[in-house]
């Protein structure tokens, strides 16, 4: 048998680890593009035993016939403001800015709102609450100004109605509440 010299003993190898190389990472490409098989069985929630809740949620027209509402007894009473529906987890299905409401509107309705509906209260009640806890007021997105008022089911929190930029938050609030009071009918 023949020796073979230094340079094709370092080629032949060079080669071997790549043809090594390149069949380890197809078989590994493979595999990663094969998805998972399916598992065996299938788990069922055990609802006999309260491992599921059902909660009520406000539709995007029950929000929207509320915004409108509040917009429209704000423009009975010459005001431009902003309106912001939020469900119960605080997220925003919809905010309207009327005409001419200013700048700070728009994100102040939705605070009001949030703050609304995480206390299940008015924000002229809960601004009141101030003076025994000044730190409720630290709690991000939360607005502890009147203007805010909370749609109920059942007295539970379905939903918040916030509407900012009339004169007074006294205004805002009467506004939030002929939104709310629009679901009613």
């Amino acid at each position: 048998m023949k020796k073979m010299s230094l340079r094709t003993r370092v080629l032949t190898g060079a080669v071997a680890a790549a043809a090594l190389g390149a069949g380890t990472f197809g078989a590994m490409s493979a595999n990663a593009s094969t998805p998972a098989a399916a598992p065996a069985t299938t788990v069922k929630a055990d609802t006999a035993h309260r491992n599921l809740q059902q909660t009520t949620h406000l539709t995007l027209d029950a929000a929207t016939k509320a915004a409108k509402a509040a917009l429209d007894a704000a423009k009975k009473e010459n005001q431009r403001v902003a309106v912001s529906v939020v469900d119960r987890n605080g997220n925003t299905i919809l905010t309207l800015r009327g005409d001419g409401s200013g700048p700070q509107a728009y994100e102040s309705a939705e605070k009001k709102a949030y703050t609304a509906v995480s206390w299940n209260a008015p924000t002229s009640e809960l601004a009141k609450r101030l003076d025994q806890a000044p730190n409720l007021k630290d709690i991000p997105g939360t607005l502890f100004l009147a203007g805010g008022a909370p749609v109920q089911v059942k007295g539970a929190p379905v939903a918040g109605i916030g509407v900012a930029g009339a004169p007074s938050g006294d205004l805002d609030e009467k506004f939030a509440q002929a939104g709310a009071a629009a679901l009613a009918k």
